[in-house]
């Protein structure tokens, strides 16, 4: 029988723990629960969970320091619940790392499908073995290369580490140059059939401009009116 992928679901609010961790139960996931930062980032100290739900604004810790120090350590996706839409940036931000986000009140059908394509986005991390280079699916142009096999992209030989859901947008980019894709197109190859807003998209773009930014490169072109293309000619 094939093990259920967990999620931790942490948020302050017990009731919708329950919703949410009934409608996961329902799509067959395990479900663990939290009440606070604190208490989620034992559980992961505990058990790392395949996927986990951070809410913001909690006590003990808030959702936004439980990522930073869950991130010290492990590349497990989030999905963050807001109850503010313009929290975005700091979610998804520079320095965070989260892989999607919901404003509240959301949809836990709508909570599930994104969980899904996430975890899906996700399964290629966990290969047990790497192939041989000589197999490796490599794309380059110019000194940015994504090894798709192995999950990993450089900048001039230096390694940038991206979230799945930045690997997968960047990756989009790179597979045709000079081509500019409006944000819709973009959420199509990244988030498959999950409807998520522009700023969803925009944040994304920014996280992976700042990490490509530290290791001294320029990756992503702004198309005004239009959207983003790779900026490498």
């Amino acid at each position: 029988m094939t093990e259920r992928p967990s999620i931790l679901v942490v948020d302050d609010d017990p009731h919708l723990r329950e919703v949410v961790s009934f409608a996961l139960s329902q799509a067959g996931f395990h479900v663990e629960q939290a009440s606070n930062g604190r208490a989620g980032l034992d559980q992961v100290r505990r058990s790392v969970p395949a996927l986990i739900v951070l809410d913001i604004m909690m006590p003990e810790m808030d959702g936004l320091e439980m990522c930073r120090e869950v991130r010290r350590t492990h590349e497990v996706p989030i999905v963050f619940l807001s109850s503010r839409e313009d929290e975005v940036d700091r979610i998804l931000g520079l320095e965070l790392g989260g892989d999607d986000y919901l404003a509240k009140p959301f949809s836990p059908r709508e909570l599930v499908a994104r969980i899904k394509a996430v975890l899906r986005r996700a399964r290629a991390n966990a290969s047990p073995a790497a192939p041989a280079p000589s197999s490796s699916q490599v794309l380059q142009r110019g000194p940015l290369r994504m090894d798709l096999d192995l999950w990993r992209a450089y900048w001039n030989g230096q390694e940038v580490v991206l979230t799945v859901t930045e690997f997968h947008l960047l990756a989009a980019l790179l597979r045709a140059p000079g081509k500019a894709f409006t944000r819709d197109e973009l959420m199509t190859r990244v988030y498959e059939n999950v409807v998520v807003s522009d700023r969803t998209i925009d944040s994304h773009v920014r996280h992976i401009r700042q990490k490509f930014a530290s290791a001294g490169g320029e990756v992503i072109q702004t198309v005004h009116g239009l959207g983003y293309r790779l900026a490498i000619p």
